[in-house]
């Protein structure tokens, strides 16, 4: 969207002091994430740092396996911004066929310029650099050479499970928004409002049709109720919505997905803006209609029934 935030290459970040640094792709800031941050900010303010997450865009994944493409729990400028809530800074790094290179002592040199590093802050389960070298221990190693503190901050567990991105993208892909919501992520989308075939404005209720720029975690198809975070100067943020993903099997059988989203008590023109919306609830599973009538009947229910939901009645 629009080109999205600068991504920073080693040799051109900017210059921060002394440092208390965390590393990696935070897709979401679920609680897991959220761990680590903390730990980050405490260790940094313990020492007078600055408490800095270097964000790896594109995950290394896509880079190590060229072709794949991880759906993202959110854009990186909402990662960002989550991330900046909990830490000092939030710098998104550049990750390319040049910096996948670099073994771990490498990285830390990199940094040198810009910054002091004062400390780590990483999960067992992590490890930097070239062949994933740069492990807890290793680093360990290396801060004791170096002169920096490595803090290990251990996995959050939740359900007898560890919290991670693969499990909350697995709990969206079926629709548990309930399950993905107590790891710590709200399902998320956003889009540029495009123009579709006004169906739903025939039927008494407008959709705006969202075109991504990214690859999103998308949910099961159905309809959801949830709450805008982003929009135009027309829309208030936390604004309700109820958010359809299907096909329209009604009135079409191909199997392109859309995510269409219907503002409840809203009249206006969202053509061209970017809208980011939370889905808070699942309401039901998508449904074939016999016709438009009995279609607008179940939307004038899904409407009743997000609203409850929403605490609007």
């Amino acid at each position: 969207m629009n080109g999205g935030p600068r991504r920073f290459g080693l040799a051109d970040l900017p210059e921060i002091g002394r440092a208390v640094v965390t590393m990696g792709v935070f897709d979401g800031v679920h609680l897991g994430h959220r761990a680590i941050l903390d730990a980050t900010r405490d260790t940094a303010a313990e020492g007078g740092a600055t408490s800095l997450a270097l964000v790896f865009d594109p995950p290394p994944d896509e880079v190590l396996r060229p072709g794949s493409t991880v759906p993202r729990l959110a854009p990186l400028h909402v990662n960002l911004g989550r991330i900046e809530a909990l830490v000092d800074r939030a710098i998104p790094i550049r990750f390319d066929e040049v910096l996948r290179e670099f073994s771990a002592e490498a990285f830390l040199d990199a940094l040198a310029p810009a910054l002091a590093l004062g400390g780590l802050t990483m999960s067992p389960r992590s490890a930097f650099g070239r062949d994933r070298a740069g492990t807890a221990a290793r680093m360990q190693e290396l801060g004791a050479e170096r002169g920096f503190s490595v803090r290990v901050v251990e996995p959050v567990d939740v359900g007898g499970a560890i919290v991670s991105s693969t499990r909350i993208r697995s709990a969206i892909a079926a629709g548990n928004v309930e399950e993905a919501r107590a790891l710590g992520v709200v399902p998320y989308l956003e889009g540029i409002v495009v123009e579709g075939d006004r169906r739903g404005r025939e039927l008494g209720f407008p959709t705006a049709n969202l075109q991504f720029g990214y690859r999103p975690a998308m949910p099961s198809l159905g309809v959801y109720a949830g709450r805008v975070t982003e929009a135009g100067p027309t829309v208030s943020a936390g604004h309700p919505a109820l958010i359809s993903i299907g096909t329209r099997p009604t009135f079409h059988d191909g199997a392109e997905v859309l995510a269409e989203v219907h503002l409840l008590d809203f009249d206006g023109d969202l053509y061209g803006l970017r809208l980011g919306v939370e889905l808070l609830t699942r309401l039901r599973d998508e449904q074939r209609f016999a016709d438009a009538g009995a279609l607008v009947a179940e939307m004038q229910r899904d409407a009743e029934l997000g609203r409850a939901v929403l605490g609007m009645t």
